[in-house]
């Protein structure tokens, strides 16, 4: 595993550098960085359930969505540089807090440190992969009979939009080749007790002024993967700062929202979540510190 990062093309970026030696284009070297772990309520209801789900947010990102809500670790690399013996502590603390399952946020660069983690490594709740998608398939490979459950974003269908907003060419082909891998390694979803225990759930974040790419995004799942997957659509869009594009200045709105939840509801899709209330808050951003890690 080590001779991953000795010249690293852990994601589409295929920066190539040893990351022993400097960082990679996410802004990662060879050690672990964590800004935050917690019990999160506010993941979809197969996650979260009653007591939260094991929330581990690693720092840096390989993405750069330049209106990401947790910019203070994903650009900016807010946290702390952990051991492997220590990410296997925070596993324990979040299973002995009442987790139902250790959520891995943003992993895709650090995938070699957390197969070493995890392989030996007893868990008696399922580990969930939280990603934005960016990935290239061999890495994902790398993480079957590992991960339980796949929670993946898949944020645009024009890749002229994945250009324009995350500076990454190609972003559809490569997230859909990668969410590919990840059905076929956990095939239909398994829910126990109303919790997920191993399955696939796709996020589709809606931003404003692009309804129509979300619902290109909802096609394409539906008939690709039916009802063997969970589609989450979401309306959380945080505007963080002013853009220089005007539209994401702004929340999505009711009318536009709705209109996309119609949409799928009209292709016959029944294993979807949506969102209620005002979940476009900063108030669902945690507040990260590492103190305690």
């Amino acid at each position: 595993m080590e001779d991953l990062l000795k010249c690293c093309t852990l994601c589409p970026r295929n920066c190539r550098v040893n990351r022993y030696e400097t960082v990679g284009a996410c802004g990662a070297n060879d050690k672990v960085k964590v800004a935050h772990y917690s019990l999160h309520e506010w993941e979809e209801p197969v996650i979260s359930g009653e007591h939260g789900s094991g929330t581990i947010f690693f720092s840096n990102c390989n993405l750069k969505c330049i209106f990401c809500q947790n910019n203070e670790i994903s650009e900016l690399g807010y946290g702390k540089e952990i051991s492997i013996s220590k990410l296997q502590e925070l596993y324990d603390r979040l299973e002995k807090m009442g987790a139902h399952n250790i959520n891995l946020v943003t992993p895709t660069h650090y995938v070699p440190q957390i197969i070493e983690s995890l392989k030996n490594k007893k868990l008696n709740i399922p580990v969930v992969y939280n990603t934005s998608s960016y990935e290239n398939v061999d890495t994902i490979k790398l993480l079957d009979g590992i991960i339980d459950i796949y929670l993946a974003d898949l944020k645009y269908y024009d890749s002229k939009l994945g250009e324009k907003y995350s500076h990454c060419k190609n972003y559809f082909e490569y997230a859909t080749k990668a969410i590919e891998e990840m059905f076929k390694q956990v095939k239909e979803f398994k829910i126990e007790n109303d919790l997920m225990k191993k399955g696939l759930i796709v996020r589709v974040l809606i931003l404003p002024g692009h309804i129509d790419d979300a619902k290109n995004i909802i096609k394409y799942l539906y008939e690709t993967y039916g009802d063997k997957i969970f589609i989450s659509i979401m309306n959380q869009y945080t505007p963080m700062k002013c853009f220089e594009y005007e539209n994401l200045n702004r929340k999505v709105s009711e009318e536009e929202y709705n209109e996309v939840v119609n949409y799928a509801c009209d292709l016959g899709i029944t294993n979807a979540f949506i969102q209620e209330g005002d979940t476009a808050s900063i108030s669902f951003i945690p507040k990260f510190n590492c103190d305690s890690i």
